[in-house]
């Protein structure tokens, strides 16, 4: 019925992946900071473009090379936004979810500004770096060393994570300072303190989506809000706050989109959000939602 190349199918498999690694990363961090403070950060995809925008000052000001950006530029970012989360977002946890959703969106709308009057509207280049240039030739397709970097990176930095919170006396504490914060303060445990440093985290997973991203697409002030909206579909496709449910379907829907650009490419731009309504329609908690 299709009559459609390996190559072409494969080559489309490929980036579906690579768009999914960065939908798992982003949702990653939005479902540890939901998980854990209940807010929805709109700014998450302004974090995602400050961290490529780490790698390429990095490296033009400093000449800090891409290996050296994928650990400090998430440690800046995450800094600002312990600064952000300790400033601003703590005076509102005792309001509605609504206040922080709209200090966060307007926070983004601010940072784009300011990086575009400072950069423009035009996308910077951002080199891959040396020791990833070049590909494999698998037979049925050309894999560039870059890309397949990116997926196995982002897939063992979201188990992780997933492995830390789920596994550990540490994620316990967090998934207990959910539930009853009091008790676990009662443990000696400094809660406020576990409460920033994870808003720092989750700000941190995103700048590291960005590093990545910088060399394959171009670093742009707008980068994040092409995305965010995407990851923000695949967060609550996969449930909001659910670790596991990021990964899964930020990787998923990155191949269900790549392939439907090879079967049907007019829905392409579409299938995710119409994916995520008929999901809300039959399971409104998500698929690895808890139904309450």
């Amino acid at each position: 019925m299709f009559d459609i190349p390996i190559q072409a199918l494969m080559g489309q498999m490929l980036i579906g992946l690579i768009n999914g690694s960065f939908y798992a990363l982003l949702s990653l961090g939005l479902a540890v900071i939901f998980g854990l403070l209940n807010i929805i950060n709109f700014a998450h995809g302004a974090f995602y473009m400050m961290g490529a925008f780490g790698a390429y000052l990095l490296l033009n000001k400093t000449g800090l090379s891409y290996w050296w950006a994928l650990l400090v530029s998430p440690i800046v970012i995450g800094a600002t936004g312990i600064v952000v989360e300790r400033t601003m977002l703590a005076r509102l946890y005792k309001l509605d979810h609504l206040y922080g959703l709209l200090l966060t969106f307007g926070l983004a709308l601010i940072l784009q500004g300011l990086f575009r009057n400072e950069f423009g509207s035009t996308g910077l280049p951002y080199a891959i770096p040396e020791q990833l240039q070049g590909g494999q030739n698998l037979g049925f397709m050309f894999l560039p060393n870059y890309r397949g970097w990116v997926i196995v990176a982002s897939l063992v930095v979201c188990l992780t994570t997933w492995f830390v919170i789920e596994h550990t006396r540490l994620g316990g504490y967090l998934r207990a300072a959910t539930e009853n914060p009091q008790l676990v303060q009662a443990f000696g445990i400094n809660v406020p303190r576990m409460i920033t440093l994870t808003f720092g985290f989750g700000v941190g997973l995103a700048a590291l989506a960005g590093v990545m991203a910088a060399p394959i697409y171009q670093v742009s002030p707008l980068m994040g809000a092409d995305l965010i909206i995407v990851v923000f579909a695949v967060v609550v496709i996969g449930g909001m706050g659910s670790i596991m449910g990021s990964i899964v379907t930020g990787f998923g829907l990155g191949l269900v989109e790549g392939l439907t650009k090879v079967f049907y490419p007019e829905a392409s731009t579409t299938v995710i959000f119409i994916i995520m309504t008929l999901v809300l329609l039959t399971r409104p908690a998500g698929l690895f939602g808890s139904q309450r």
